[in-house]
């Protein structure tokens, strides 16, 4: 089997170069450096450590998806990133159906201190 040289460009452009893995690696460390720093020093106030985590969580979030996992814009990267699109969206909603469902059981559960015969003497 020999492939042509339009399939192997094609497949190239997927993957990314040795340059791309290098910039992401660097930014994941360095993010990762500066989540660290924020809570283990007193450079920023402890109020907002929280939220300044939860930025940096979602930056390192799409420095991985765009340097190692590759997804973006381009056009041989639309349909990594519409699966990657679904499987979020179904994540969030089981995650979500289920949350709903355990909050609606505690609030229609009997309460721990009524007994069986109390909570038929109601009715």
């Amino acid at each position: 089997m020999s492939h042509s040289p339009s399939h192997e460009a094609s497949s190239h452009e997927t993957h990314g170069s040795f340059r791309s893995y290098v910039m992401g690696l660097l930014a994941s460390l360095a993010l990762t450096a500066i989540a660290f720093a924020a809570v283990m020093t007193d450079a920023v106030p402890h109020a907002a450590r929280l939220p300044a985590i939860v930025v940096l969580c979602v930056v390192q979030l799409y420095v991985q998806l765009v340097f190692f996992l590759h997804l973006g814009s381009a056009k041989s990267q639309r349909q990594n990133t519409a699966i990657f699109a679904c499987t979020t969206l179904l994540i969030v909603i089981v995650i979500a159906g289920s949350l709903w469902v355990m909050h609606n059981a505690n609030i229609n559960m009997m309460p721990m201190n009524m007994s069986t015969q109390d909570a038929l003497n109601r009715q």
